[in-house]
Parts: C-alpha cells; structure tokens; sequence
C-alpha cells in the first residue's frame, strides 16, 4: 500500500477502469432485483460545489449499499439546464439580458453555452467517484424530456387536473415570473411597524398598525375582529386612505389579530396571503399599485416608477409631513423570498396555468405514512408541508428556455388548441 495517497494519479487510473469496464452501467437484461433511483439531476447555475457533494453524497451511498447486496441498481446521471437557474448562468457568460437579447437569440445563447458547459460539468461529477451510469446521461430540456413533459401536461388537461386562470399569483419581480409555494424561503428580516392615521368620513380619526405603508395606494378595505368591542362602532363606517384619499369600509374577520399592532388591519390588493383570502370572501375591489417590475405604477400618484423599497421610504417621510405617522417602531419579521435569487416576493394578478391539487392533500399524507423514513422524524417535515399547502401549484413560468406549454389559443374566443400526442414535442411560439 502507498505510503501516501496521491489522488492525482489514483483517481483517474480507478475512474478510467470503472467506466471501461462498465462497473456502473445498468444491465437491463440481469436478473437480479432492480434497484432504482429516481432523483431530481443536479441544476446547472454554474461550477461544482462543496452543496453539490454534500446533496448527492448520500444517494451514491445507499446506491453502493444495493449493489454490494447483489441488486441491480439504475442510477443514471441528469442535469438539469433548463428553466431560471441556467438562464441566470447563461446571462452572466455572456453578459446579456434576456429582455434585450429577445426569445429566439436567447435561446440559441442557451444552447450554445449548455452544450459548451455541459461536458465539464458531468466530468466533475465523475471526478468525485459518484456511481452513476454515466452511459444514461439526460437532459431536462431534450427533445426526449419535452416530449414526456408535454404528453402529461396534455393528459392532466384532459382529466381536468390542469386549468388556466387570471389570479393573484406570487410573482418575483427580479426574476419577472410567477413562481410556485415550494420555491419560496422564509427570511428573517428587519422593517419598520407603522401605526398611520385614517380619517373617517365623520370627522372621526383611527390608527392602523402595517409593516408595508407602500401598499396604501391598493388599499380596499380596513378589518377588525368581530369580538374586539374596542372598535365594535366602527364597523360599517367608511375610512379615507391618507396620502391617496380612496373611501374603505371597516369590516370584520375573525383573522384579524386584535392583539397585533392597534387590532385594526388595512387589507390591501395584494400585501399578502390573508389579503387574498379576504380579496374573494368579502368580493373586494381590485387595486393593483405595484407592477411586474416590483415598481410603483400610476394608480401610486407621485410615488409612481419607485421600487417598492424606496416607495416606502419616500411614502413614511410624506406621512410624516402630514402628521399621519403616529409611531413607529423597528421589528423583525418573516418574509417570503424567491429561493433562486433572494428577492421579496409580491403577489400580482396575472394569467397562469395550474394544477389542482389542494383536494389530494389527504392523500399525500396518506403516500407519506407508506414511505420508510430515515430518520423517521424527516416524516414530520414533510407532512407539514404538506398541510401548509395553500394554493394550487403553478406551472407556467415567463421564460424563454423550458419546455414550452403545448398549448394554442383561438385569437377570436381564446379557445384552447391542443396538439396530438404524435406532433410533440411542440413550441407553439
């Protein structure tokens, strides 16, 4: 045995016998039990890292544990280059803009640079010793992979499971796209807890607590619970927005907190999950303030082409000039953010397509109890997860370079058109 181990002669001498020798390669004809492991490819945002090994550390572990019993393991190798993270990566290569270079450059770039990129990128993964079959090396955006997408796409669609709708959808103003619950991140944050002066239309004044005074221009409503008797007069009354003047009624729902902030809460078209709750139950008017750019529009008067953030300071300072800022305080609070790239996320109305799927929720917990969990208390993780549920999953996505939506529409009646199952895959662009 060496006396030192020099990794720079060893590990291309044992990677190059395992891949002559196909000590990895799935033998379709054994008859030996088969093992299969069927896992999200690595993304391709860029260069290997240390978060690459450790992710993927532990599949190659249990793959190496079934064939040392004698099974036959199928373990291919994907990446996954395609969607958001490889746009990214392909911007920052070539130092372009997608908006500016336009859909069909954009997605020659892409091609381009997936295919030069590529390469090295599954070589680092055979430099690691993973124990994959890398004869079975896929794509999320070949021809093969569109065409799979597209055919259950179009049989969800038919047993009714796939819908489309304009709704209030989250939406990542940096990345301009609407995004699903799962790829969200909690953050912890620090903002200011604003205590704003309303007029009421009887000369009367109240005070409502809110973490986001840029929002004032969409506000439709203003909430109090219905047992809170400190504001049990208030209800019906009209209140004026500062600052933007539109007339709100002050209404009731039990999830108004009265113990946060003053108790009495503005509802705004969108700051948040219960605004939408409250948007459909109460069949609230629609203001949108905000635009796909996370930029102020016009419905915000002066304040109109800011980005949220400086809206806000500007929006506090003339609040201030009007004696309508009561108090305020710093606070942290949790914040959705885009896991992609960290960006606050908003909720706009827009135009997407859907799978329903809130109505199976019991039986993915049913699916979670069938699973053998290790560490058994992982389960719970999921199971919450599952219960946090709250909107049907969004599919569609504004980008140039994933598997398109195979999908037509009349110009006339907007009349869905579906292709056959024989023509895809299909870019109806």
């Amino acid at each position: 045995m060496q006396k030192k181990y020099n990794f720079k002669t060893s590990e291309p001498k044992w990677q190059s016998f395992w891949e002559k020798e196909g000590i990895f390669k799935f033998n379709e004809k054994s008859k030996n039990k088969v093992f299969s492991i069927d896992t999200d490819p690595p993304t391709l945002s860029g260069k290997m890292h240390i978060g690459h090994v450790s992710s993927y550390t532990h599949e190659d572990i249990i793959a190496r544990y079934h064939r040392m019993k004698g099974e036959e393991v199928f373990f291919p190798f994907g990446v996954d280059n395609n969607g958001l993270p490889t746009e990214k990566l392909v911007e920052k290569e070539n130092s372009v803009s997608l908006f500016e270079v336009g859909r069909k450059k954009f997605i020659e770039l892409c091609q381009k640079t997936v295919e030069k990129i590529v390469p090295e990128f599954v070589s680092g993964w055979q430099r690691i010793g993973i124990s994959c079959d890398f004869s079975k090396v896929y794509s999320t955006i070949s021809p093969e992979v569109q065409k799979l997408s597209q055919k259950y796409f179009l049989e969800l669609y038919k047993q009714g499971r796939i819908y489309q709708k304009e709704s209030p959808i989250l939406w990542c103003p940096e990345c301009q796209t609407a995004i699903a619950q799962a790829e969200l991140e909690d953050k912890e944050l620090e903002t200011d807890f604003c205590d704003i002066e309303f007029d009421l239309e009887d000369g009367k004044k109240i005070v409502i607590a809110t973490t986001r005074p840029e929002l004032l221009a969409s506000c439709v409503a203003i909430f109090t619970h219905p047992d809170d008797k400190r504001y049990k007069k208030l209800i019906g009354k009209t209140a004026i927005v500062p600052l933007f003047n539109q007339k709100v009624k002050i209404l009731t729902d039990k999830k108004a907190d009265p113990k946060k902030g003053t108790g009495l809460v503005m509802c705004c078209t969108f700051g948040d999950s219960t605004d939408v709750e409250w948007f459909f139950q109460h069949n609230l008017p629609l203001r949108v303030s905000i635009n796909r750019e996370g930029k102020l529009n016009e419905l915000a008067n002066e304040f109109s082409g800011l980005k949220v953030k400086q809206a806000r300071v500007k929006i506090i300072e003339e609040l201030k000039r009007q004696n309508k800022l009561k108090k305020m305080r710093r606070i942290t609070h949790t914040v959705n953010i885009h896991d992609r790239c960290g960006t606050s996320i908003e909720i706009l109305p827009t135009r997407q397509w859907f799978v329903k799927y809130l109505d199976l929720k019991k039986e993915f917990l049913k699916k979670s109890a069938e699973l053998n969990w290790y560490p058994k208390y992982m389960k719970i993780r999921l199971d919450n997860w599952i219960k946090g549920l709250s909107w049907d999953w969004c599919v569609s996505r504004q980008r140039f370079f994933g598997v398109p939506i195979p999908v037509w529409y009349c110009k006339d009646c907007q009349k869905v058109i579906l292709p056959d199952v024989s023509e895809l895959p299909v870019d109806p662009m």
